[in-house]
């Protein structure tokens, strides 16, 4: 076989499974009126960023830093899935431009989002489909048992004893802490309740002593004008009032000089 044979041969295939490539479709006619493009570009968007985050988690020291970026986790999962029937519903639909094989590419796309989004870590424990059966990757671990579940085989030990003790303890002062954060909220509850009715009870009481400040403003202000008219009253008055007696001495200095000067 030849070079051009092969090249040939790799071309065919490229363009056979093209339709299943993941940017080849998340990049189609975004920027046109396409609605699963759109959707199906965000989504993979997220799932990209969750995967990020989740192995940020992994790497993560502070186990209440990790505890929270996997609720986190868990939220961004459940509003994940709950696109996926939106993008079933676009991936039908007919757009113009689109051959069948893309429909149908695009149906495989959202038909495998369910698992990608399931297969996000999130710190939860995976669950056996089968119960408490042995793993289907595992199947060479045997128990000890031989087979035999008795009664005997069932008694709790002293271990299994100090760590139910343990567990029931720790529960107790878990459920005690969480009775008193219920109480001291209900406590806060009732407070901001009673300071609302109160603010509301004074808030009448405001407005009345602002209309009486303004009220006494506008007095003091009158009160001024007339003080000051009344002022400058008396000032002319006191003044008039030096005007003859000054007019009165003048007129006695000048008798007394006649006088003197008569004589």
């Amino acid at each position: 076989m030849s070079v051009i044979d092969i090249l040939t041969r790799v071309d065919a295939i490229c363009n056979k499974y093209e339709k299943y490539d993941v940017e080849k479709q998340k990049n189609l006619n975004v920027s046109g009126d396409d609605a699963f493009a759109r959707g199906y570009a965000a989504v993979d968007a997220e799932i990209e960023a969750a995967l990020e985050k989740a192995e940020l988690a992994s790497k993560e020291k502070s186990k209440a830093s990790t505890v929270a970026l996997n609720a986190e986790l868990r939220r961004t999962k459940a509003k994940l899935l709950d696109e996926v029937p939106k993008l079933q519903r676009l991936a039908i639909k007919k757009i113009k431009g689109l051959s069948t094989e893309d429909l149908a590419a695009r149906n495989d796309l959202v038909l495998a989002l369910p698992d990608r989004i399931q297969a996000i870590p999130d710190g939860a424990a995976a669950k056996q489909p089968g119960g408490w059966g042995p793993s289907a990757s595992h199947t060479e671990i045997k128990f000890d048992s031989d087979g035999r579940f008795d009664d005997e085989y069932f008694q709790e030990s002293e271990q299994s004893n100090q760590f139910r003790q343990e567990y029931e303890t720790r529960k107790r002062r878990q459920d005690q802490g969480l009775e008193m954060i219920s109480e001291g909220l209900d406590t806060l509850k009732n407070m901001a309740h009673d300071m609302n009715e109160e603010l509301d009870r004074q808030v009448p009481l405001a407005d009345e002593i602002d209309s009486k400040v303004d009220k006494a403003a506008s007095d003091l202000k009158n009160t001024n004008v007339r003080l000051k008219h009344t002022v400058t009253q008396l000032r002319s008055s006191r003044n008039f009032c030096i005007d003859i007696v000054l007019l009165i001495i003048i007129l006695g200095i000048a008798a007394y000089l006649y006088n003197v000067l008569k004589k």
